[in-house]
């Protein structure tokens, strides 16, 4: 728990009626609507003017992490519906990118949804892939905190679990979302600049670039560049107690390569972060390097409350520095690490000025994130965005938000 201030949630919560939450995006990615926060005084755009609101120069960071096919549903033969979500792997490995390149035989940390209807045996489904018929299966083999482990095997046994949730998975659409997944979602809920597998949830801000707004982006010469935070179940863990300081935050992995932390040293400019995600691995970065100023074999594993300790502080320049010597002692051209950064009122920012982020759940951990960030004025966007008819959450519009001085 961490010591500071108390932050009472209620001070978070907005009334948000269902009608709000939009169940499908829009049909041009960037027709959605953008509300800009320049202090206190919202004015509203198209996000494909977005660019035209952000200064020339400086960098733009975006989550090249992509969503995978993590809902699984089986039919027993007694034709009970069980949906396995597969939540993070266990075995052989827990490093994401080398978890979707395993062969047959391996464990995840999975929710079960009708979880009583299936306590022993195995589930199994004959799948049409590209590459043939595959016979996919599925066994409970333990409780695991509040989850559970589910081993998986299939055949043929050299296909790559990527190729096998690709054919065998849906889109694993956020809970307060209430339809099916369609075929329209396997594009839809995914960024354009995807890249990297292990997401069971998007970097939603990130939904609304397209092609044309990235070459805007360019013709101001803001340098675009990319981080991986896979985004965990985690994200919609809601908030339970009435002061933040008695939450637990998730966590999540993070990956970031050398030019990246090259060129934030040498960007001159404005920041720009895509997205919470982006932010935190941001503002994590910073909170390595500061670890590694007093420890040089730190391990990349920033706490959840670790920014609120009372260290000594040290330049942004320097921390960023102490990576690229980390880096270079272990001949390393990128970092893997795990983050369980929470950001609330009171948090110093060094890096991030300028944050595009969508309208998120009352009272949650994404919410404190925008209100450190922006101060009061979350207020008075969320309630200009609820009076003028703006849609919230996933597949909802955004906001462009400047850092409060």
């Amino acid at each position: 728990m961490n010591e500071g201030h108390p932050i009472c949630m209620d001070k978070y919560a907005y009334d948000l009626p269902q009608d709000r939450i939009a169940e499908y995006p829009v049909e041009e990615r960037d027709t959605s609507r953008l509300l800009i926060m320049q202090g206190d005084h919202p004015a509203e755009d198209v996000f494909n003017k977005l660019p035209e609101y952000l200064p020339d120069g400086g960098m733009m960071v975006f989550n090249d992490t992509r969503v995978i096919r993590a809902r699984l549903v089986f039919r027993k033969e007694t034709g009970a519906r069980i949906e396995v979500f597969c939540l993070e792997p266990v075995l052989p490995t827990s490093e994401i990118a080398k978890a979707f390149e395993a062969r047959s035989g391996v464990s995840w940390k999975c929710l079960i949804g009708n979880a009583k209807k299936w306590r022993s045996g195995k589930l199994s489904m004959l799948l049409d892939a590209p590459q043939g018929k595959i016979n996919f299966e599925a066994e409970r083999t333990a409780d695991a905190d509040g989850a559970f482990l589910v081993h998986f095997t299939w055949d043929p046994p050299d296909m790559a679990l990527a190729e096998v949730l690709e054919a065998a998975g849906k889109v694993p659409l956020p809970p307060y979302i209430e339809r099916e997944a369609e075929e329209g979602d396997l594009n839809s809920y995914q960024t354009i600049y995807a890249k990297q597998d292990g997401s069971v949830a998007a970097p939603t801000a990130g939904l609304h670039f397209t092609k044309n707004v990235l070459d805007a982006l360019k013709r101001k010469s803001i340098q675009a560049g990319h981080v991986t935070l896979h985004v965990s179940a985690g994200t919609f863990k809601p908030v339970s107690h009435d002061d933040i300081r008695d939450h637990e935050m998730h966590r999540e992995q993070i990956i970031v390569e050398r030019t990246l932390i090259k060129s934030l040293l040498n960007n001159d400019g404005k920041l720009t972060a895509v997205g919470t995600t982006s932010m935190r691995t941001l503002e994590s970065l910073y909170w390595f390097g500061h670890a590694l100023a007093s420890d040089t074999e730190a391990e990349f594993c920033v706490k959840q409350w670790q920014p609120y300790e009372k260290a000594p502080d040290i330049s942004t320049e320097e921390s960023l520095n102490n990576i690229l010597k980390h880096m270079d002692q272990k001949g390393i051209d990128e970092i893997s690490g795990i983050t369980s950064l929470i950001i609330i009122p009171g948090y110093k920012f060094r890096i991030v000025d300028i944050l595009v982020t969508n309208f998120h759940m009352p009272k949650s951990t994404l919410l404190l994130l925008v209100a450190a960030f922006a101060g009061e004025a979350w207020q008075h966007a969320y309630a200009y965005a609820l009076e003028h008819g703006f849609r919230f959450l996933s597949y909802g519009d955004s906001c462009l938000f400047f850092r409060k001085d």
